[in-house]
């Protein structure tokens, strides 16, 4: 029985030896990384501008963004392509050592995953009529129409702002872009749209802008393993520098607008 109990015991602990010796693997990711000098970028190329592959050519935001963090960093970046559910999954199971695909932090994947400081807001934005300055932020629409998307996170920020705000009128629209010619035509004086579709058609429509401060937050950032903290801050860093030089937001505006 003794030998028994100190085969079971020793096989317990040779079991424990691989468990951490797996974990430190997972945890080196950025030392392999280096000696490779290939950084492996998941993404769902369906989701222009942020990524697209049209007929084998990657392009978008995303695509430029991690070639940027790559060309800082000294690496190459070799693109996975995955379906939107399954990026996760990818990672999960080292696939790729990142995600990059416009995806929302997500605080109920924090305990597996780690996010990067946000590259991008997608939340709401405010779009009046260029040129009007009473019209700053939400807390000047009382007596006002503002116009949204039926059904869009939009409408329901709208609705709980006339609550607040007296004589506010919600104008539900089909689409975000109607909702910004409803502005366009003078049939509202401003619209709650996310910041995608908002900077898109102000780039291709002039005579309307964006206030300055965002309505909401809805934080696009990068992903890695929970165990991947070198590789994140490194990745952090890059951020930061392509931020301060401007690069960060000259990408945006190539693909977005101003």
């Amino acid at each position: 029985m003794d030998t028994l109990q100190s085969l079971v015991s020793s096989l317990l602990f040779l079991f424990l030896l691989l468990g951490l010796a797996a974990c430190n693997g997972r945890a080196s990711a950025w030392p392999r990384i280096q000696q490779e000098g290939v950084l492996r970028v998941g993404l769902d190329p369906t989701y222009p501008p942020f990524e697209l592959d049209a007929n084998g050519e990657l392009s978008g935001l995303d695509v430029d963004l991690a070639r940027a963090i790559g060309a800082d960093l000294g690496l190459e970046v070799a693109f996975s392509y995955f379906g939107y559910d399954g990026l996760y999954d990818a990672l999960a199971t080292g696939q790729v050592d990142v995600l990059l695909s416009a995806l929302v932090i997500d605080p109920a994947r924090r305990e597996d995953f780690a996010y990067s400081e946000p590259y991008f807001n997608a939340g709401q934005i405010l779009i009046v009529p260029q040129g009007e300055t009473a019209v700053t932020a939400m807390t000047d629409l009382a007596n006002r129409t503002l116009a949204v998307e039926l059904g869009a996170q939009s409408h329901v920020e709208a609705l709980a702002w006339s609550r607040k705000l007296a004589g506010l009128t919600v104008q539900p629209h089909t689409t975000p872009e109607e909702a910004l010619t409803a502005v366009l035509h003078g049939e509202a004086d401003a619209a709650l749209v996310d910041g995608i579709n908002g900077r898109l058609f102000l780039r291709e429509t002039p005579g309307l802008t964006h206030t300055v401060e965002p309505v909401t937050v809805e934080p696009y950032a990068l992903v890695v393993r929970i165990a991947d903290s070198e590789l994140l801050d490194h990745l952090n860093e890059s951020l930061a520098r392509l931020q301060t030089s401007g690069e960060l937001e000259t990408i945006t505006t190539r693909w977005l607008g101003e």
